[in-house]
């Protein structure tokens, strides 16, 4: 079995369960935007994919429309959604334990590189990680396939065999594919297992735990 390196962790969904900060974010971009949704739930399909994905595809908003409503999405987030977040349980363990594995850890998020960074100094995770690739400001590189290339391209020595990609939706799969990198698919998020079944994801778990046990046995 191959000796996996470099392993890239999704943040929303995978380490962190943002729910709350990212939809009550949504509902305020929406209500600028005069649309009022009330329950939560309906807004979780926002929680991985990039927002303008999802406001084109679930609104059917413009460029124009998009624009403004993550401006107002930010609006809030910046001040406080991105803090109304909660880990999962054990995640400084498994982190502490891959890292005295051995294996070099990096984040590869379609979050913004800015917001990723400030949520996990907020958790107190950032020395755990040798990198951490997000998208720009300004939506570009936000699709999840080239930020996996964005983190592949910073450990260039690294041969893509010993990579990894773990995350929760489809789009984490996706993308490592897209880069010719195994997968790991997490059950625990935002993602149902038949959807990271469908996407081919190399292993799916469905617990920390599990994800832990899994990368232990193939480091």
């Amino acid at each position: 079995m191959k000796k996996y390196r470099v392993v890239l962790f999704d943040l929303d969904g995978t380490l962190s369960d943002p729910k709350i900060g990212i939809t009550k974010s949504v509902q305020y971009a929406l209500q600028k935007a005069r649309i009022e949704v009330s329950n939560l739930d309906e807004l979780e399909s926002f929680i991985g994919p990039p927002l303008q994905v999802s406001f084109r595809e679930i609104y059917r908003f413009n460029d124009m429309q998009i624009e403004q409503a993550i401006n107002d999405y930010r609006e809030r987030f910046t001040e406080k959604g991105m803090f109304e977040n909660k880990l999962y349980e054990n995640i400084p363990a498994l982190l502490a334990n891959l890292k005295h594995q051995g294996y070099i850890l990096a984040i590869a998020t379609s979050k913004p590189t800015v917001f990723a960074e400030q949520i996990l100094q907020h958790f107190n995770l950032e020395h755990f990680f040798d990198f951490v690739a997000g998208s720009n400001l300004d939506g570009t590189r936000s699709a999840k396939g080239e930020v996996i290339t964005f983190a592949r391209e910073h450990f260039s020595g690294v041969n893509i065999d010993q990579f990894i990609m773990i995350g929760d939706r489809k789009y984490d799969i996706v993308g490592a594919h897209e880069n010719q990198m195994d997968s790991i698919g997490v059950t625990y998020g935002y993602g149902s297992l038949e959807e990271l079944t469908d996407a081919q994801a190399t292993y799916i778990v469905n617990s920390v735990n599990e994800l832990q046990e899994l990368l232990i046995r193939l480091g």
